[in-house]
């Protein structure tokens, strides 16, 4: 079920336009947090969801599967830390901001040792985790987009 993989050479390529995705979908994610809170960082959700499966199963479309990387990584990075700043007081967000950091990176470190590890086992495997680990943000997300309404 694996696609056969680029060429080596294309790697830096394809890297590159992930990175020429990310800033203009920062942009645009973050506007649109800034109008419409935590929806935004759904959609983001949802649009990294499907990463996974194009990069590891669809061979050509793996590029496309890229920029939804660079996509993802936009809005998250524009919106996640914002967010942060709107659920606490100002006098908390120093705390709140080391605890959310220090939460980022441990749960950024255990994916990723997840992702290797299911790497070397089953592609399959390592789609779906993605996949599950990603939709499952969404429920989430929408519990605190509902708290923020309230």
């Amino acid at each position: 079920m694996v696609a056969e993989s680029p060429p080596a050479s294309m790697i830096p390529v394809y890297y590159a336009r992930t990175m020429g995705v990310n800033t203009p979908a920062a942009i645009v994610f973050g506007r649109w947090f800034d109008k419409r809170g935590l929806s935004a960082l759904i959609v983001v959700a949802i649009i990294a969801a499907f990463l996974a499966p194009l990069v590891f199963w669809c061979g050509a479309a793996a590029l496309l599967g890229m920029i939804l990387w660079g996509i993802g990584m936009g809005g998250q990075e524009s919106i996640m830390r914002a967010a942060v700043a709107g659920m606490v007081t100002p006098d908390r967000r120093g705390s709140a901001y080391g605890i959310f950091n220090a939460s980022f990176g441990l749960a950024w470190f255990a994916g990723s040792a997840i992702l290797g590890i299911l790497y070397d086992y089953s592609t399959a495997a390592l789609v779906a985790f993605s996949v599950i680990v990603q939709m499952a943000a969404i429920p989430v997300l929408s519990y605190l987009q509902k708290e923020q309404a309230s």
